[in-house]
């Protein structure tokens, strides 16, 4: 039995049964040109980007990379997916199929492959019987990945947007309620600028007044506003320094919230595109000729066992040997 496995013998059987071999092998080939052609496998074109994120911020100790890739899979860019290209109907999947939902998800995966480069991009892949629905479906994806990212962000710039509107709007009142009091100072009591005033009062209650107006001085006058500094003079310095404080404070805070705001307004994209998805003019699948040679390779292993089965049994039975043994 050994002489059978070694090189002489495997050239003397493959000799012996060459033209059976050339047989099984061609028509192993035609079998497999025709069952790999249109009518029994649909074939399918490639569209491909190639992106590396841009403008996020990881969330966790994930890299862009691997958010973008999270994010690129969400089942809400899946949901806009299937409801924007019909992929059920284009599918063929029917409705009320009890595992509807599955087999739609089944067949969105096996079409849509995302996936990390070894340079830290992602790539999305998208086959389809159709070449330019596979290249719309990746700018469809890249789209809708904008929109949920720029989602994502606005709805945590909208807090911080309503942060500093709060903080301005209460600033703004507080700021209002401090002039209001200051007028009522001056109107009500004429007191306006703490320093000038106290030197004039001094210089009246004294008498020390150069000039004209020397021998006219209103004595009651400045016995009154003498009284209002010394009453309400600590009250006006307050306001004017929180009037200060609190102008100064406003704007700083009204250049953060016009910072933030231009980024809540602005229209921004958060990907950089490599390779751009192009329509294919060249089916991607099936590769008829790895299925032919699949084929003539696996017919001619199958027929090089079978010879040497029907080789053993006859070597058995020419020694008057049962197969069995």
């Amino acid at each position: 039995m050994d002489n059978y496995f070694n090189n002489t013998a495997i050239v003397r059987l493959i000799l012996k049964w060459k033209v059976h071999l050339a047989v099984i092998t061609v028509i192993a080939a035609v079998l497999g040109a025709i069952f790999s052609g249109p009518m029994f496998i649909t074939p399918l074109y490639k569209s491909e980007a190639v992106v590396y994120p841009a403008n996020i911020d990881s969330y966790s100790e994930e890299s862009s990379t691997e958010q973008m890739l999270q994010l690129l899979q969400s089942q809400d860019i899946i949901d806009s997916m299937i409801r924007i290209f019909n992929l059920a109907e284009h599918y063929k999947i029917d409705p009320d199929y009890k595992f509807y939902r599955t087999a739609l998800l089944y067949e969105y995966q096996q079409s849509v492959k995302i996936s990390k480069t070894p340079y830290e991009a992602v790539s999305i892949v998208v086959r389809d019987k159709d070449p330019l629905r596979a290249a719309k479906m990746v700018e469809e994806i890249l789209r809708l990945y904008d929109v949920k990212v720029s989602g994502l962000h606005k709805a945590k710039y909208r807090e911080v947007v309503d942060m500093y509107k709060n903080q301005l709007n209460l600033k703004k009142e507080l700021i209002d309620s401090l002039q209001h009091r200051l007028y009522i100072l001056g109107t009500e009591y004429g007191l306006i600028d703490y320093s000038m005033q106290s030197q004039e009062i001094m210089r009246g209650y004294l008498r020390t007044v150069y000039g004209n107006n020397a021998g006219t001085i209103n004595s009651s006058g400045v016995n009154e506003l003498k009284k209002n500094i010394e009453q309400r003079g600590g009250e006006l310095l307050v306001i004017v320094e929180m009037l200060q404080h609190e102008a100064r404070t406003f704007v700083d805070v009204k250049v953060e919230y016009e910072q933030i705001l231009r980024f809540y307004n602005a229209k921004m994209t958060y990907s950089n595109i490599v390779s751009y998805p192009y329509t294919a003019d060249k089916k991607a699948y099936p590769v008829r000729w790895i299925i032919v040679l699949i084929s003539m390779v696996g017919a001619l292993l199958l027929s090089a066992l079978v010879i040497v089965t029907i080789e053993n049994r006859h070597a058995f039975l020419a020694h008057g040997q049962s197969p069995q043994n």
